[in-house]
């Protein structure tokens, strides 16, 4: 059977400029591919009207499906609609939702529909609507040349839920289930890419080619993807995947069906389920832990207090850590750390605490202890664990990694995980 052919028109004078990257094509290929569909060519212009109208006209001789990003909004060089009325030979007119739309926004933000609003509602005549629920502009889609066109504004976060609410379910149902990729995500952290190939390939010489295995660093989970092409691909998948995921054990942090999450949000996942608190004590990560808890929703069940407690002054009078055990140890020290720990949950009344101090850099490091060395302690207060990891990468880096290293070593705590992780690898 013959695949779609799918072209983009991306337009921008910034796409061209270099002022920004076009990710958002990379946004569009990643969901397409998922449905079995392949971009089989993207075009970029300017935000000149005559050269968007020209293109239109060109790609809706040639493909299928012409998905048009950027262009749609209140500005005098969001030109999409009046290029596509001109490419298509149709008059622009205002289109009832789309005022009904603009008007809606307009009200729920207490402002005035001005102007440059109303320019918005002005579609090509015929036009069908896609919904934009977090944007100000509505898309459009309408059939010219025989090709479906649908056009979408340039700001990722409107043209996400744009793809995910409305044009994947249209294509979707364009691609014979034959055709259509089976895809699995597996996160996993606690592992590196290049050990995980090596793991794979040991441990399964015999990985079947019509299974395809892919990897996607995604910072600082790692991807891992099962994708099914073939009928005998997807009968193979079940077993293969099954074995894979008794080979990663708990590196598994999750299968991704709706959506990914992240380690803070599995780190409260099951403090729920536990009904237990946790708290932070952190120094070199500035409180990066306890933000990243703090991000998620509902957060607040789990987690009431947290110290940064950057000076030795303040470790001693907060968390009251003894002066002799800085003087004698250091403030990156295991001792330190350890009474840190201790400290946090004598004050927070917690459960579970994680506590970190470090050298992050560019200053401070000594000849025993280079920029990069961290000493953590983690527990309850049954036991206390410690260990000092020695990191590479500037400060940014480090602080990051330290925040999902901590919020890991809580999580294969909680799922009372006696598997080695390896963070450095």
């Amino acid at each position: 059977m013959k695949a779609l052919n799918v072209q983009l028109l991306m337009t921008g004078n910034e796409l061209l400029s270099g002022d920004i990257v076009d990710s958002n094509s990379a946004m569009i290929a990643q969901a397409l591919k998922e449905l079995g569909i392949e971009i089989k060519r993207k075009v970029t212009v300017s935000d000149d009207i005559e050269l968007i109208a020209q293109e239109i006209k060109n790609i809706s001789q040639q493909a299928d499906i012409l998905i048009i990003n950027g262009g749609l909004g209140p500005t005098v060089d969001d030109m999409t609609a009046q290029a596509i009325a001109l490419a298509s030979d149709k008059p622009l007119t205002e289109h009832p939702q789309a005022l009904q739309h603009i008007k809606a926004w307009c009200k729920k933000r207490k402002s005035e529909l001005n102007s440059a609003g109303l320019k918005q509602t002005l579609l090509p005549d015929g036009c069908s609507i896609i919904a934009n629920s977090v944007g100000s502009a509505v898309g459009m889609q309408l059939t010219h040349n025989n090709c479906e066109i649908y056009s979408t504004p340039g700001v990722p976060k409107e043209l996400k839920v744009m793809l995910n609410e409305e044009i994947v379910p249209s294509l979707a149902k364009k691609v014979p289930s034959e055709m259509k990729l089976e895809v699995t995500r597996l996160q996993v952290y606690g592992v590196g890419e290049s050990s995980l190939q090596t793991l794979i390939d040991d441990e399964f010489p015999d990985w079947p080619d019509e299974l395809e295995l892919g990897f996607r660093a995604t910072i600082p989970l790692l991807e891992v993807k099962l994708t099914s092409r073939t009928s005998t691909a997807k009968a193979l998948k079940i077993h293969w995947l099954e074995k894979l995921k008794s080979l990663l054990g708990d590196h598994i942090i999750n299968e991704i069906s709706s959506r990914p999450i992240n380690l803070a949000e599995q780190v409260l996942t099951l403090l729920r389920e536990k009904n237990q608190q946790i708290t932070t004590a952190e120094s070199c990560t500035g409180g990066l832990i306890a933000s990243l808890l703090t991000e998620i929703p509902g957060s607040s069940q789990s987690f009431e207090a947290g110290f940064v407690t950057y000076s030795n002054t303040i470790k001693s009078e907060i968390l009251e850590v003894e002066p002799s055990i800085i003087a004698q140890h250091g403030a990156v020290s295991e001792a330190t750390v350890l009474a840190m720990a201790k400290g946090a949950l004598a004050k927070a009344h917690a459960d579970i605490v994680i506590a970190v101090s470090g050298i992050a850099g560019p200053g401070g490091a000594t000849p025993d202890k280079p920029v990069g060395t961290v000493w953590m302690a983690w527990g309850s207060s049954n036991k206390i664990f410690s260990h000092c990891f020695h990191l590479n990468g500037g400060r940014i880096y480090i602080q990051q990694h330290v925040a999902a290293i901590g919020l890991d070593l809580i999580r294969r705590l909680l799922i009372n995980s006696e598997e080695q992780a390896n963070y450095l690898k």
